[in-house]
């Protein structure tokens, strides 16, 4: 058993309506490009091809899904779970709510950048422990996550770089504390224990 099934065995004992889609042949899927391209003014065309997206309890995969590495798999499903537990925290139409308006569908989405800063959190966080802190930490993964926010990728939901440079710092110190086990969060999970 792989990474990936044994995390997808988890989501759905979690979230027993838990699917995985491909996009290709998903007519949702494709109307939502189509709006996409619209919308961002043709800026986000990978939405089928590089995108993965949570609706409900599902899933849906661009091309290459089944093709794409264990460690990368479970990176994309541990940013997609917490997208299904703020589901459950928010409710279907709370999500719809955060992710649609406050203050706007493009260009100052920040109900839908704080859903995406704590998904995005549990990448880095994925990232630092199965591919190291040095992975967690590249410039790479940093621009690659900042240009989500930036771009017509998400319709430049949050355009402001030096504070998703805070958040990205904030969140890596954290994490960085959590592995080396001082931080207030490991403290209270080892006294539970």
């Amino acid at each position: 058993m792989t990474l990936t099934d044994a995390l997808i065995d988890e989501i759905r004992a979690e979230f027993p309506e838990f699917r995985v889609v491909p996009k290709k042949n998903d007519r949702l899927s494709w109307l939502i490009d189509r709006l996409l391209k619209v919308a961002t003014l043709g800026h986000q065309d990978q939405y089928l091809t590089h995108y993965y997206t949570v609706i409900f309890h599902t899933l849906y995969t661009p091309e290459g899904w089944e093709t794409t590495g264990d460690i990368e798999r479970v990176i994309t499903l541990r940013h997609e779970r917490v997208h299904l537990r703020q589901l459950r925290r928010y409710t279907a139409p709370g999500m719809v709510f955060l992710y649609l308006l406050p203050f706007a569908p493009l260009g100052l989405a920040y109900g839908r950048a704080r859903l995406e800063w704590e998904a995005y959190t549990e990448t880095v966080r994925a990232t630092a422990e199965l591919r190291g802190l040095a992975a967690a930490r590249s410039e790479h993964l940093r621009r690659h996550i900042l240009k989500q926010f930036t771009s017509g990728a998400y319709g430049w939901m949050w355009p402001f770089e030096g504070q998703l440079n805070r958040w990205y710092d904030e969140a890596l110190g954290q994490i960085e504390r959590e592995i080396a086990g001082t931080s207030p969060r490991a403290a209270r999970m080892e006294q539970k224990g």
